[in-house]
């Protein structure tokens, strides 16, 4: 048997590492995240090599949470036959629509409450200082 052979085996050193991999996929973000912190904290070098393996196989990116929307969206758009749950799912996701949008406008206004707010607060502090000025040039003349 040759060293690849050897190693390809399921009880050999890439058996468990792919048995491993495959749990801490099954369980999600979560889990890598809290083996490589066990990790960093028990056996630092072991935690680094974590970090590094999920940076390099892109397990933190956000892809995997876009695809995850995008199939989700796609059962969503799937037809079932049902004329009636199909008048229901578009009045409810035209709604979820309207209703997020709503929202985001709030949101919105809110910012700019906020940014105005900042502003008004700044002109206000900025006209105190070139009065206080004003009175201490007069002062001191």
């Amino acid at each position: 048997m040759t060293t690849l052979a050897r190693s390809a085996a399921p009880g050999g050193p890439t058996g468990w590492l792919a048995r491993a991999e495959a749990w801490l996929d099954d369980r999600g973000k979560g889990a890598w995240i809290t083996a490589m912190v066990l990790a960093f904290i028990f056996v630092w070098p072991v935690g680094l090599a974590l970090l590094f393996y999920m940076i390099w196989s892109r397990k933190m990116s956000c892809s995997s949470a876009r695809n995850g929307r995008r199939s989700r969206r796609a059962q969503v758009t799937r037809d079932t036959g049902n004329s009636a749950f199909e008048a229901y799912k578009a009045d409810t996701l035209r709604r979820l629509e309207e209703e997020q949008e709503n929202f985001e406008a709030f949101l919105q206004r809110l910012r700019d409450a906020r940014d105005k707010a900042e502003f008004d607060q700044f002109m206000e502090e900025r006209a105190r200082k070139a009065a206080e000025a004003r009175d201490s040039d007069a002062q001191n003349a």
